[in-house]
């Protein structure tokens, strides 16, 4: 019922992950408890921001891998007191030889989301780890070895790993279109039954997998003998991806999307992300904010509802590879581009919404280390569990993101050779006048952008507590991870009044559960300027905040 605080099993949860956690000596916040608490550990033993979140983005790997995992991709923000913010893009590509025609000469009029036919672009995300661990060693003195980041990971992938529930939820949900996908049963459904939250979910191949990564380097990955053995494992099962993809492959070092707003300066990731959407998102509800706004009210939800259409038209109309985008995205979040779009918010009544959205699963993660180096982090294999293909020798769970390029001639996102995907992915920084940094994101799909700009408003312009900040009751806009209606989803534990007011100016809205997990998991860290962290973490998740 609306107005209650409400959790999805029944319990009552509104004295729940109130309380933000503090700390100086370091602090890292996963959707996972085992992974935070790895990048913790890191910190503890003199590790660096960018050192934690590697130790993180293994970890979550094995402990949430219908979410994540080597088979996937990543995007890094990270900045360092006095220096510029720094973007890694960790995007794998489509092979130099895929056309639209691949496809359609197999009778296909769209592209797969399981199978081997949606194993179509090369994984970034190890390259990621690559290119932070050289920044890392480069920039920030890091000097711990790839055998201490991987060890917990490679530990828990060995002995095993209680599977969780929202991974038993899942496998069960869409275990049809799964389990006759090369290798996903052999892996993931153990004995021929869906494991059950609490059972072990041991992992060996992807064990040994990390253990070699360790020994030979994360380069093997793309150009060593790992890379050899992942690349027959395509061609064997039927992927397009060759050892010639891996090959050319590397992560790109590059500078992020900036937007200056009233309180600070907000960060994001440029095209293949939707990371323009999150910064137009904050740019409009900053031209219409008032003093009159209240959190958690009509007006604030109606106004970030419909900067987030706004926001989405820019997004679905320009944003793809970069390479094939005539408007660049700098452009879409120019001052005099957003005062025009800003003047098409009507704050009294809806406009109405059929866009088609994105789905997809993600981890956000971030750290922040003692000297106030900051990373955020977002690394995911699309759809869960991806295209289900779980490569024999490795272990590894491909994703399908390349499932999101259509092949219709001239469509904006047309499957070309050589081109990275749309991603739904897109991790935040914001740096405030007063000398504060906050790294922030979420999961979910289009409700990456929702949620970031709850979350952001609520810590940032209202004062919120950042825990209370992300535990605070959300909506979502449209289709994301878990739903592909396109309503105003609003969780139950909004007012009546709010609901109902909402309702009235034309919103089509659904009320779901209280602490549901569609809304995402969302975690933030901010340090201020005398050294204090503070955190938070989504009580929608398994994740924690771990400090020292």
């Amino acid at each position: 019922m609306a107005g209650e605080l409400n959790h999805p099993n029944g319990n009552n949860k509104e004295n729940f992950m109130l309380n933000t956690t503090r700390a100086l000596g370091g602090m890292a916040v996963a959707p996972h408890a085992l992974a935070a608490q790895a990048g913790r550990d890191v910190l503890r033993e003199g590790g660096n921001a960018l050192e934690a979140a590697i130790a993180m983005a293994a970890s979550l790997a094995v402990h949430y891998p219908h979410m994540t995992g080597l088979g996937g991709d990543s995007f890094w923000l990270l900045a360092a007191p006095g220096g510029e913010v720094q973007a890694i893009d960790a995007c794998g590509r489509t092979p130099q030889t895929l056309t639209p025609d691949f496809y359609r000469q197999r009778g296909h009029q769209a592209i797969p989301v399981r199978g081997p036919l949606a194993a179509n672009t090369v994984a970034g995300t190890v390259s990621g780890w690559d290119a932070a661990y050289t920044l890392s060693r480069e920039q920030w003195g890091g000097s711990l070895p790839l055998e201490r980041l991987l060890a917990d990971a490679i530990h828990h992938a060995r002995t095993g790993i209680p599977v969780t529930a929202s991974q038993a939820r899942n496998t069960a949900r869409f275990r049809a279109g799964l389990e006759p996908q090369p290798g996903f049963a052999e892996t993931y459904l153990p004995g021929g039954v869906v494991p059950a939250a609490g059972d072990l979910l041991r992992q060996p191949r992807l064990a040994a997998t990390l253990e070699r990564l360790a020994a030979a380097g994360l380069d093997d990955f793309y150009r060593g003998e790992l890379a050899a053995a992942i690349a027959a494992d395509l061609e064997a099962v039927g992927s397009p991806v060759g050892a010639a993809d891996l090959a050319a492959h590397h992560a790109e070092l590059t500078a992020p999307l900036e937007l200056p707003g009233r309180l600070g300066t907000l960060y994001n990731m440029p095209p293949p992300t939707q990371g323009v959407a999150s910064l137009a998102i904050l740019g409009l509800y900053e031209r219409k904010h008032t003093d009159s706004l209240a959190p958690e009210s009509a007006d604030y939800v109606h106004l970030l509802v419909e900067a987030t259409k706004q926001a989405f038209r820019l997004r679905d109309r320009h944003v793809r590879d970069p390479r094939d985008m005539a408007t660049p995205a700098e452009e879409l979040i120019d001052p005099i581009h957003l005062d025009r779009v800003a003047n098409l918010v009507d704050m009294h009544r809806a406009l109405p919404w059929e866009g088609a959205g994105d789905t997809g699963d993600t981890t956000w993660f971030g750290a922040i280390d003692a000297e106030g180096r900051a990373v955020s982090v977002i690394q995911s294999v699309y759809h869960e569990f991806g295209s289900g293909v779980v490569l024999p020798a490795t272990g590894l769970c491909w994703q399908n993101r390349g499932a999101s390029f259509h092949l219709e001639r001239h469509h904006p996102r047309e499957l070309r050779p050589g081109r990275k995907p749309f991603h739904t992915l897109n991790p935040a920084l914001a740096r405030f006048d007063d000398g504060r940094v906050m790294v922030y994101g979420t999961m979910g799909g289009d409700g990456q952008p929702q949620t970031q700009a709850a979350v952001y408003t609520r810590y940032a312009h209202f004062g919120q507590e950042l825990q209370a900040a992300i535990t605070a009751p959300r909506w979502l806009l449209g289709r994301t991870w878990g739903s592909n209606s396109n309503t105003l989803k609003l969780e139950g534990r909004f007012p009546a009044a709010v609901v109902e007011e909402l309702a009235r100016r034309g919103h089509p809205v659904e009320v779901v559960a209280g602490f549901d997990e569609m809304m995402g998991h969302a975690g933030a860290l901010v340090r201020h300027p005398g050294g204090l962290i503070e955190g938070a973490a989504d009580p929608r998740s398994d994740g924690c905040v771990a400090a020292f």
